[in-house]
């Protein structure tokens, strides 16, 4: 028996940090929302008890370090589960790029195994396990589009933002998130408005939603990284309604409302940047079957 699951991307809208905390991570509020560009997670049962890894991408490992395998193990542990398993991984979200890739796959795995091994696992339940994963698979688990605080475990849902074209350009370097959390100074800093975005998204306010966008780990990505910065003057130059980092880099995303403008600026940046994407935001939840 086999069985498919998608794993999108997510952006990040508003990305605040708040604290460090005693456990040494970071509390954090961030509005986050799922985007139309998807990993396909294909699960199917093997003989033996082992779990493996299959991916055409180098990028992507294929042993503990990858958060689907951690899924997968967990679940097994957990439920007592005596069954092989392979999790062959499409790749179509760049790797190390702010976008939630291997924490989305971690959470695909886990809708799809509690499907495979009939778990019957809530989403909920899902969610709790996917937190001791990885600070975004509790939302990846969801889909959709929340407010998450905590280190990224505690969702609260919101409804779906105005409907617009996503660009995503992702320059060839990757950002350690670890390092960038490390040379956050938290006394020096410009705090996004993240109640502010959650009342453009439920009042469906375009404008408004544009103007709120906020990710205070570019006060450090972007010195660091040149290339992120000019890739974000670039977008704001070809005429994109919002420009935002997304995570902690490298990806830029933009908004825009317009499909003819949409296509000018997807080809401006092709002429410099091998990753760009347009797709539509999703923004709507996950559900199980």
């Amino acid at each position: 028996m086999k069985l498919m699951e998608k794993a999108p991307a997510k952006i990040n809208l508003a990305l605040d940090v708040l604290f460090k905390r005693p456990d040494g991570y970071h509390e954090v509020e961030m509005i986050m929302t799922t985007v139309d560009l998807a990993d396909r997670i294909e699960l199917k049962e093997i003989p033996g008890k082992s779990i493996k890894i299959l991916s055409h991408n180098r990028f992507v490992p294929d042993d503990h370090r990858n958060l689907a395998y951690q899924a997968a193990h967990i679940l097994k542990e957990r439920y007592d589960v005596n069954k092989g398993v392979s999790i062959t991984i499409e790749k179509n979200i760049p790797v190390a790029a702010g976008l939630a890739g291997g924490s989305s796959d971690a959470a695909a795995t886990l809708r799809g195994l509690n499907r495979l091994w009939g778990l019957g696992l809530s989403l909920d339940e899902l969610a709790e396990i996917g937190a001791e994963i990885g600070s975004d698979v509790s939302f990846c688990v969801y889909g959709g589009t929340a407010l998450a605080k905590g280190r990224g475990e505690k969702i609260t849902h919101l409804p779906p933002p105005p409907n617009c074209w996503v660009i995503l350009a992702k320059p060839t370097l990757g950002v350690s998130t670890a390092d960038v959390y490390k040379r956050l100074q938290l006394s020096d800093m410009e705090h996004p408005d993240v109640y502010g975005m959650i009342a453009a998204i439920e009042n469906n306010d375009y404008q408004k939603v544009c103007s709120g966008l906020g990710n205070v780990l570019e006060q450090v990505t972007l010195p660091l990284y040149p290339e992120v910065a000019n890739i974000k003057n670039q977008m704001k130059t070809f005429g994109a309604d919002a420009v935002l980092m997304s995570g902690s880099g490298p990806t830029v995303f933009g908004l825009v409302e317009h499909d003819s403008r949409m296509q000018r600026i997807y080809n401006g940046l092709r002429g410099f940047c091998d990753q760009v994407y347009a797709v539509r935001l999703l923004g709507t939840q996950n559900h199980l079957e």
